[in-house]
């Protein structure tokens, strides 16, 4: 890990910095590559230099990806809290946590098809009808309500998830 580090992280910190125009958000990123590779290793060795960097770009981008992302998430709620009344604005406190909510369904929703996040998108946020969605779409309305189950399994299974290794860091440091 430590050659691969040192005969890496110099290159993915300029290729990030290409792409973000921030070197502490590129710095950031280049770390939690090196770390996510520290906690999951790739299943095989690399057998090239071209390889190795090839994984590092890919892992890279997605996660570039998923800060575009958050920042976008971001600022559609700080665009939704200026437009309310002065003595309306929720505590900070509360915004904080409806921004990680936000940002988690982001992410849950990355995962999925298009169609299946936009349906459950428009049927739960927008309180749309299965027919009004399936015209939007595309689709027929029983495909609607196919994508919304599929989208509210996919979220159970990853509040489960989150919940066992939240459930198993906590005995572990106990």
């Amino acid at each position: 890990m430590e050659t691969l580090y040192r005969d890496h992280h110099g290159w993915l910190l300029a290729w990030l910095r290409l792409r973000l125009s921030d070197s502490a958000d590129a710095a950031d990123l280049a770390q939690e590559a090196f770390l996510r590779l520290l906690v999951k290793p790739a299943s095989r060795g690399f057998a090239s230099f071209a390889e190795t960097r090839g994984y590092l770009r890919t892992m890279a981008q997605g996660m570039c990806i998923n800060l575009w992302r958050r920042r976008e998430i971001e600022q559609a709620w700080l665009d939704t809290l200026a437009a309310q009344e002065q003595g309306l604005a929720p505590s900070a406190e509360h915004q904080a946590i409806v921004l990680e909510a936000l940002q988690e369904l982001g992410d849950i929703l990355s995962g999925l098809p298009p169609k299946a996040a936009n349906a459950f998108l428009l049927s739960t946020v927008c309180e749309m009808t299965a027919q009004e969605v399936a015209d939007e779409i595309g689709v027929s309305s029983r495909m609607v309500r196919k994508y919304v189950a599929q989208v509210m399994l996919h979220c159970l299974r990853s509040h489960a998830a989150r919940t066992v290794a939240e459930l198993g860091a906590r005995a572990a440091s106990a």
